[in-house]
Parts: C-alpha cells; sequence; structure tokens
C-alpha cells in the first residue's frame, strides 16, 4: 500500500512525458489528496529503460503496454483503491483511513502529524461536497 500526504494513493494507468516523448498506459499511483503522481515501484525499471531508449529513438508516443509484459492484477494488489471505484466511495476509504491515522496520532500525542491529518481531511471534505453537489445538479 502506498501513502501520501495521509491519503493512500490510487491505482491508476496514466500518460508520463520523458522529455519529449508522451509513454501511454504507465501504471502509476495518484494522490486523490495532493495530486502526487508515481510510477508504480513494480515496473520503475522497465519503464525507465523504455523512457530512455524511446527518447533516444526520438519517438514521440510509446505505449507501454506494447514493450512491457506486466501482471495487471499484482501492480494493484497493493492499492487500497483503483480508478475504477465509485468516487465517492473512494474519497470515503481515504476519510476512513485518515480518521484512523488521526486516532492513533492523538495516542502518540504527534501534534505535527494531526495538524496535517486535519488538513487533509479538511481536503478530502471539500472533494466529497464537491461530488455530492455535482451528483444533486445532474
Amino acid at each position: 500500500m502506498s501513502f501520501c500526504c495521509g491519503a493512500s494513493m490510487i491505482g491508476t494507468k496514466g500518460t508520463l512525458k520523458h522529455f519529449r516523448t508522451h509513454i501511454h498506459n504507465v501504471p502509476i499511483m495518484f494522490c486523490p489528496v495532493c495530486h502526487r503522481v508515481d510510477i508504480h515501484y513494480l515496473i520503475e525499471n522497465e519503464y525507465e529503460i523504455l523512457a530512455e531508449y524511446a527518447h533516444g529513438d526520438g519517438a514521440a508516443e510509446v505505449d507501454f503496454q506494447e514493450y512491457v509484459e506486466q501482471e495487471g492484477k499484482a501492480l494493484l494488489e497493493n492499492c487500497v483503491n483503483n480508478e475504477n471505484e465509485d468516487p465517492m466511495d473512494v474519497v470515503h476509504s481515504q476519510i476512513d483511513m485518515a480518521l484512523d491515522l488521526l486516532s492513533f496520532a492523538k495516542q502518540i500525542e504527534d501534534t505535527e502529524w494531526q495538524l496535517v491529518l486535519k488538513k487533509r481531511l479538511g481536503m478530502l471534505n471539500n472533494r466529497r461536497n464537491k461530488l455530492r453537489q455535482r451528483r444533486t445538479s445532474v
């Protein structure tokens, strides 16, 4: 499971840019709070090799799936959430985890971590409210 800023990261596939080359369908981890993107740790080496070769060849676009064999299920096994889930379920899951972490931070009396988690909970609450507004306005 990958964490970022008090939230667990969501497993998905995305397009990354390496110099002038766009590499599509790269397994990534995405933070729903701060929007940080990390290359999934199981394919980091393959990504770097493909990116360097594609850039060296002057390719404008490359599809990661065409060049690298991957165990799709194994890549997302350590993800708490993935992009195919309902966004409201993802936000609720993230809020639950942040509340659990906040409870632990209070137990160990880590006030700095508590402040960070409270800020993240505020951001997640805003996201949840926006999702609710979208659903009621449709």
